[in-house]
């Protein structure tokens, strides 16, 4: 439902965030790694994170919302990232996920991993263990839970936005919250 009215805050749950807590706009993207709609969109979202984030005017969490049914590698990759964030480098290993997909296969993985100098025996074991099956499902259920019915998905405070938009666009809804 385009018109339900969405809490921001209660989305952003335990997802990885940059930004203040105390930001005006806070942005919730649900993706999936391997989708190449969310590849394509990254170098946008990266202009809201230096024009928004990194100015204190705006949170920005990511969850994951892996569409198991198209892209056999996504659940994997969003498990993965999880256990680069153990290790303090969620933001690094989310940005090479989506510089290497469609790339997302396990041993490819762990070779991320490793290229970024995370303890490999710590990370192979987490990946390998499925510790973090749950998170992802959790992740995955708040996105339908929203009306999600794909990605990227962005919830920017109140307001579902499905698909990609050009950043142009972004600012705009950005900047109608900052008023």
């Amino acid at each position: 439902n385009p018109g339900k009215k969405l809490d921001v805050s209660t989305l952003v749950g335990d997802a990885p965030v940059l930004g203040p807590a105390d930001a005006r706009v806070t942005i919730v993207e649900f993706s999936d790694y391997q989708c190449p709609a969310c590849k394509a969109i990254e170098p946008v979202v990266r202009q809201i994170i230096d024009n928004y984030v990194n100015t204190g005017k705006v949170r920005f969490a990511y969850r994951d919302f892996p569409l198991t049914n198209r892209h056999e590698f996504a659940w994997k990759a969003a498990e993965a990232s999880r256990c680069a964030r153990e290790q303090g480098k969620f933001w690094e290993y989310h940005d090479l996920l989506f510089q290497m997909s469609p790339t997302l296969d396990v041993p490819s993985l762990k070779q991320y991993a490793s290229s970024l100098g995370l303890n490999t025996q710590q990370f192979n074991s987490c990946l390998d263990s499925g510790k973090y099956y749950d998170a992802v499902k959790n992740d995955q259920n708040t996105a339908l839970s929203i009306g999600s019915q794909g990605t990227p998905t962005f919830v920017v405070n109140d307001q579902r936005i499905d698909g990609s938009l050009p950043y142009d666009q972004f600012a705009q809804i950005i900047e109608s919250k900052l008023r």
